[in-house]
């Protein structure tokens, strides 16, 4: 038998797994019967159950599970422009779940964190702590940590938070400058 048919008869007989009937009856002699294929005309008590294959549903894939909880990641970033953007959309794009805080609520705990610092974006993973933006270095440590490099299947990351700063502050309306004429009425 060559590979071909092998495989597909493996992938028919998967499929008829998946959605197979089950008959349970009580036969002549008083005996409990469960089979694939449907009772003798003299069963009793006959039932019919439809088998399913079994998915065990969670919110993240185990390997991902394991790397969360021995690794954990924070992001520490503010509106500091492209590096702190870059930095969210790498976490991502690979798929990593973390904690984004926004080191201006505390600005005196991340000076302690950083030994005095306020470079940003910063990442912990695990006790790691890798202070700017370097793709190559957040990568290395990520994966050392058991990250995937992209999202698993299925699995979606959480949006980043937008920072209240960006949602309080509405833009600035276009103003003509004081020292301007003002334009003359219409008439």
């Amino acid at each position: 038998m060559t590979r071909i048919a092998f495989l597909l008869i493996t992938l028919l007989l998967a499929g008829l797994v998946q959605s197979a009937q089950l008959y349970r009856w009580v036969d002549d002699k008083g005996r409990v019967e469960w089979r694939d294929t449907p009772p003798p005309a003299t069963a009793k008590k006959v039932e019919v159950r439809k088998v399913e294959g079994s998915v065990v549903q969670t919110t993240l894939p185990y390997s991902l599970q394991q790397a969360v909880q021995k690794f954990p990641v924070t992001l520490y970033a503010n509106d500091c422009g492209d590096a702190c953007t870059k930095a969210r959309a790498h976490l991502t794009r690979r798929g990593v779940p973390y904690t984004h805080r926004n080191p201006e609520n505390d600005v005196e705990g991340y000076k302690k964190l950083t030994n005095g610092g306020m470079e940003m974006p910063m990442l912990i993973v695990g006790n790691d702590r890798l202070k700017g933006y370097l793709e190559t270095s957040w990568d290395s440590a990520l994966d050392t940590a058991g990250y995937l490099r992209e999202p698993a299947p299925g699995y979606v990351a959480p949006k980043p938070p937008v920072s209240p700063a960006a949602v309080a502050t509405p833009a600035p309306a276009a103003t003509a400058p004081q020292n301007a004429a003002a334009p003359a009425p219409a008439q």
